[in-house]
């Protein structure tokens, strides 16, 4: 068995033990399948913590869960000793438990060195946990004072530790996401809310489960292709230094596009789990006749990624659950009532973002570059939409220019993400004279320079 599995391994580039992860992680999509068989509420919970669990054995080894019990109880005990703080509480602790496993383990050089470990379900599980106490700690409180989403994810009365256990582990969807609300796991699993049965029908997921698989085949497929020829060595090669600017500069374009294919085939995957199992449903459209929506389940629009128009579109189709989440716990709690949203709270959520990757200079670079990065975008968004009407050509030509300045920034800034270290990330940015860090902060400059007058202004800006 261990000769297949090297053999196998050897045949796509990968080591045995994630080839091993590999196979558990497309496993959940059976296994979630047959969570639809399973009867009664408390078997269903069951059934998603006990198959999370073994899952995690198998792709891990049993430390794995023993690390996915400290922060579910720190959790879980929080809200029960300390509801007034529980929020807060498990936010700390569990943020601190997850930084204390990122430096002992240091899984960032595995992960780059084509290593897996128990970290990257860690980080998933750690969000689940505080959004969950975060939500019982916003049941105290009165809805007037609250906003649209902390109406609907609060939760009034405590759950219990089976239907937490489900909620956190369910079926394997720790592993790479989707990030989702306690409230909604409830309801999945007690076929209420939009899961009730009505007059619609029950939405069948099979057809939107092949899409998510076929695409997920897809994209490992582009990325196997690609990854020979673009590998993250080459920024520290002598010869990549030879380079003239515009070739590294497509040498870090074509880096980070191939780096995002292996992104695009993991959520693809959990895409397909999720809507298989029916919890990626999220409602039915207004057509005739309607037809299931399953947005619940995506955490990535390839082609928004690839072609966005600017930079704060980014954040919407790229690792959405994770983004929806730093959005709803970490940006919206720091705007002071009364008060718009600053550089600040855009600066405060990627930092976190950061740290929850991992507390790799490459991170906190790229993060912190992306505050910049969106920063510098909504400045060219001003400008285009001060522009009049009967200027439409002008106007198209700043909208090129805010997409021409996403794909440079962006693919600048995520070879920090990938190569993780200082010196190496240094080195990328430096080879092309830190072109996407000079322009942002340009645009900044010239943002309080050239300032649009107000009554030019559209309402579409509140969106950006």
């Amino acid at each position: 068995m261990d000769l297949e599995m090297q053999s196998i391994a050897a045949s796509i580039g990968v080591s045995v033990p994630v080839l091993r992860f590999l196979l558990c992680f497309v496993a959940t999509i059976p296994v979630s399948f047959l969570w639809r068989l399973v009867p009664g509420r408390l078997g269903k919970h069951m059934y998603s913590a006990l198959s999370g669990a073994i899952l995690s054995y198998l792709s891990f080894g049993f430390s794995s869960n023993l690390h996915f019990l400290v922060p579910m109880l720190l959790g879980y005990a929080s809200m029960l000793f300390y509801r007034a703080k529980c929020g807060f509480l498990s936010f700390l602790l569990g943020f601190g438990y997850l930084i204390g496993c990122h430096v002992y383990y240091m899984s960032g050089d595995a992960w780059k060195e084509g290593g897996i470990d128990a970290t990257g379900a860690l980080m998933v599980l750690t969000l689940k946990v505080i959004s969950c106490s975060i939500n019982y700690n916003d049941g105290l409180w009165k809805e007037e004072g609250l906003r649209e989403a902390q109406k609907k994810n609060r939760l009034i009365k405590m759950p219990s530790l089976i239907e937490y256990f489900g909620y956190c582990l369910c079926c394997g969807s720790h592993f790479a996401g989707p990030v989702y609300e306690m409230k909604d796991y409830l309801e999945w699993s007690e076929g209420k809310g939009i899961w009730a049965h009505s007059e619609k029908g029950s939405p069948l997921p099979y057809g939107a489960t092949l899409r998510a698989f076929v695409q997920a085949a897809f994209c490992m497929g582009i990325y196997l292709y690609l990854v020979p020829h673009y590998p993250l060595s080459r920024f520290t090669d002598p010869i990549y230094q030879e380079w003239s600017f515009w070739k590294r500069l497509s040498y870090q374009y074509m880096a980070g596009f191939t780096a995002r294919w292996k992104y695009y085939f993991i959520w693809s995957i959990s895409e397909a789990s999720i809507i298989i199992s029916g919890l990626g449903f999220s409602g039915w459209t207004e057509t005739s006749p309607p037809k299931p929506r399953w947005d619940r389940a995506k955490n990535v629009d390839i082609i928004g990624v690839e072609f966005a128009n600017s930079a704060v579109e980014v954040p919407l189709v790229w690792n959405i659950q994770v983004s929806t989440w730093l959005r709803h716990y970490v940006y919206e709690r720091l705007i002071q009532k009364g008060k718009k949203p600053g550089f600040f709270q855009l600066l405060a959520t990627q930092t976190v973002s950061a740290v929850w990757h991992g507390l790799y200079p490459g991170y906190i670079m790229f993060f912190v570059q992306s505050a910049l990065m969106i920063a510098g975008s909504k400045v060219i968004y001003r400008w285009q939409q001060a522009i009049p009407p009967n200027m439409a050509l002008v106007k198209k030509i700043v909208g090129f220019m805010n997409f021409a300045y996403t794909v440079l920034v962006l693919n600048y800034s995520c070879v920090g993400f990938m190569v993780l270290s200082l010196h190496e990330t240094l080195a990328s940015y430096g080879s092309v004279y830190y072109i996407g860090t000079v322009i942002p902060i340009i645009l900044l400059v010239l943002g309080n320079i050239i300032k649009p007058p107000k009554a030019a202004r559209s309402k579409p800006q509140k969106d950006q």
